[in-house]
């Protein structure tokens, strides 16, 4: 029984050679999809707890400020720019082995809050106004990147469902580019 004992926390008790608290914070741009879509800047704060050195789990909070776009034309019609909240839990797995170069594959998933969509529509000088309702809903994303040292480049891909609007659905999926810097989590 203590022979047990003793085998698990010596397996348990591995040095790790990166800290294992780290905080990153980045920005970026954000490019929306569908039909009258722009792209725009996003912020994100990133805490997470290494497991193990090649591997952390983390929370991601973020904001994206894009134009939605819709699944069908609209002609004269100006969609205004609206947030994308999202609030992850994500993992991390880092390839390769103890080198300042450390690149990266992983996946989050949880809470998008969609603010509020206005679009106005012109037609023989009449104006029209549409509000689409802010709303949450819940996705996810794949991810890849790279650390070096204390900065980090991030590439994700937000899957989040379309909302529904008149005859169509605004587009809410997102494609996100971000470069930061983190404290912790270096090597000891």
């Amino acid at each position: 029984m203590i022979a047990c004992l003793v085998l698990v926390a010596a397996s348990g008790s591995y040095a790790q050679e990166y800290k294992k608290f780290k905080v990153g914070l980045g920005v970026g741009y954000a490019l929306a999809g569908g039909e009258g879509s722009s792209g725009g800047v996003l912020i994100t704060v990133e805490p997470a707890y290494r497991i193990k050195d090649n591997f952390s789990i983390g929370l991601r909070m973020e904001s994206a400020l894009v134009t939605r776009g819709f699944s069908n034309a609209l002609p004269s019609t100006k969609i205004d720019v609206a947030a994308i909240g999202s609030y992850t839990l994500n993992g991390q797995y880092y390839l390769g082995e103890g080198s300042t170069f450390r690149p990266f594959v992983g996946a989050g998933l949880g809470v998008y809050s969609l603010a509020k969509i206005i679009g106005t529509t012109t037609f023989n000088n009449v104006s029209v106004t549409e509000v689409v309702p802010s709303e949450s809903s819940f996705g996810f994303y794949p991810r890849v990147g790279f650390d070096y040292g204390h900065f980090n480049l991030a590439l994700d891909y937000n899957f989040v469902p379309s909302t529904k609007a008149g005859t169509g659905e605004f587009k809410n999926n997102y494609l996100g580019f971000r470069v930061g810097f983190f404290f912790g989590g270096g090597k000891k």
